[in-house]
C-alpha cells in the first residue's frame, strides 16, 4: 500500500523566526493539532495548538524552541508504523522526511485511517471474535489453530488491550456461523469477551432445558 500518494504539501512548515501571533492566527484558521516548523528548509519539529495558545503573542517561535515536538516518518514507513506515530504523539498532522531528513510534506490522520479501511479486516464480510488469555498463556499459532481447524480463515489479529497479566485478542473471521470457533476457543480456557448470537441462543437452550429438567422432577 503506497502511502507516498498522500503527502499533502499544500500548507507550508513555518520558520522558525514566525511570530507566535502569525501561529496563534493560523491555528485558529485550521483544525490541525500541530504546526510544521523549519529552520532555513531544515525540519526542526512541530509545534503544539495547546502550546502556540499559551505562549506571548509578542515573541517568535525563537523564544520557545525547546517546545518543539521533534517526531515524523520517513516516505518509507509502513502505514501501520504511521498510525502509530500519530497515537503516540497524539496529533492529527504528520511531518514526512525523505532518507536524507528533507522535509516532504505531510499526512492527514483520516488519509491514512483509510488505507486500513481498505484492508480486508475491514471491507470483508465476516464476523469478529474477541478473547482472553493470560499473555504468557496465549499464542497466535493456537489461534491461527483453532480458527483453521474450524474451516475459517483470519482476515487480521491484534492485540486489543493488555492489563497486568491479560491479553486481549480480537480476530476478524471470513465465518458467519462462528459457535464451533468461540466453543473451541473455551475448551483452549480462552476467555470469549465478545458476543454471539448462536452462543445466546445455545445458552438459552441450555437454561431452558435445566428449567424443563427441574419442572420434571417436582
Amino acid at each position: 500500500m503506497n502511502t507516498i500518494n498522500y503527502i499533502i504539501n499544500d500548507i507550508e512548515a513555518f520558520p522558525i523566526s514566525a511570530s507566535i501571533k502569525v501561529i496563534q492566527e493560523t491555528f485558529n484558521q485550521l483544525t490541525y493539532s500541530h504546526l510544521i516548523i523549519e529552520k532555513n528548509g531544515e525540519f526542526m519539529g512541530c509545534v503544539s495548538e495547546t502550546d502556540a495558545h499559551c505562549f506571548e503573542n509578542d515573541k517568535s517561535l525563537t523564544d520557545y524552541q525547546y517546545a518543539l515536538e521533534p517526531f515524523f516518518v520517513k516516505k518509507t514507513t509502513h502505514w501501520l508504523d504511521i498510525l502509530e506515530a500519530f497515537a503516540l504523539h497524539n496529533s492529527n498532522i504528520m511531518p514526512v522526511l525523505d532518507n536524507d531528513n528533507s522535509y516532504l510534506g505531510y499526512y492527514e490522520l483520516n488519509d491514512i485511517m483509510h488505507c486500513f479501511n481498505d484492508t480486508p479486516f475491514m471491507n470483508e464480510a465476516g464476523g469478529i471474535i474477541v478473547v482472553e488469555k493470560g499473555v504468557n498463556d496465549y499464542s497466535f499459532s493456537e489461534i491461527s489453530q483453532i480458527v483453521e481447524t474450524n474451516d475459517a480463515k483470519i482476515f487480521g489479529a491484534f492485540i486489543s488491550k493488555s492489563d497486568n497479566d491479560l491479553a486481549q485478542i480480537t480476530l476478524k473471521i471470513g465465518h458467519q456461523g462462528m459457535n464451533a470457533i468461540v466453543q473451541t476457543f473455551r475448551r483452549y480456557s480462552y476467555t470469549v469477551v465478545s458476543n454471539h448470537e448462536e452462543d445466546k441462543f445455545l445458552e438459552d437452550l441450555k437454561k431452558r432445558s435445566n428449567y424443563l429438567d427441574k419442572y420434571l422432577n417436582i
